[in-house]
């Protein structure tokens, strides 16, 4: 049994990692803003933010895995990456592993390829500066981190999130930063949170990107 925070653990990918780590009969905490109406069982739920760093240490202190879920949406998009980098350097502190939802803007469609993120033309504008952020995290942030953080970066495929759910197939496929779907392809939250958990639990990955795939 593993010790699991889940911070962002009532959004769209926190919640059901959340749920997939409570129903293999790990420890888990999820910190939210709000709490849910209908929690999952199992799951103790703290009421906070992010940005509190007193909040973030005190949920992190005492875990074996970090899972970063926070979403760069709204109000959040200005603050989401400071965010994680005070989660990051709490989890090097209190010697926690971190897994990281990531974004697909970051991934290759071919190996050697530019980043999704480089071409955004057919992304709606609003939306360019959480991409870019997200993608920022992963190339610029997380590599400088101390050698003693040892973190993992899950990216979804590119058609994920509640305004595009996807079937659950109970399989995924597992990639580095290259898209297991040269398209991007599409994944549902119960899937990806399936092979996010059991990226926990099998620890072969330390220090780099993923992602999951139909």
């Amino acid at each position: 049994m593993l010790r699991i925070t889940v911070i962002g653990g009532t959004g769209y990918a926190g919640s059901a990692i959340a749920a997939d780590a409570a129903a293999r009969g790990h420890q888990v905490t999820a910190l939210s803003r709000s709490l849910p109406d209908a929690p999952i069982p199992n799951v103790t739920y703290v009421q906070g933010d992010a940005t509190d760093e007193a909040m973030l240490s005190s949920v992190i202190e005492g875990s074996d895995v970090v899972a970063d879920a926070l979403a760069p949406r709204g109000a959040a998009a200005t603050t989401w990456r400071s965010a994680h980098r005070t989660i990051a350097r709490l989890a090097d502190a209190a010697g926690v592993r971190l897994f990281i939802v990531g974004g697909a803007s970051s991934l290759r469609p071919a190996p050697g390829a530019d980043r999704f993120v480089a071409d955004l033309s057919e992304i709606p504008a609003e939306l360019h500066d959480e991409i870019r952020s997200g993608a920022a995290f992963i190339i610029e942030d997380l590599p400088a981190t101390p050698a003693t953080l040892d973190w993992v970066f899950v990216s979804p495929a590119l058609r994920f999130g509640a305004r595009m759910p996807a079937e659950r197939l109970g399989r995924y496929r597992l990639g580095d930063d290259v898209a297991v779907q040269p398209d991007g392809g599409a994944i549902s939250a119960a899937d990806y949170a399936l092979g996010f958990v059991d990226l926990i639990e099998k620890g072969d990955h330390h220090r780099e990107q993923v992602n999951l795939g139909h």
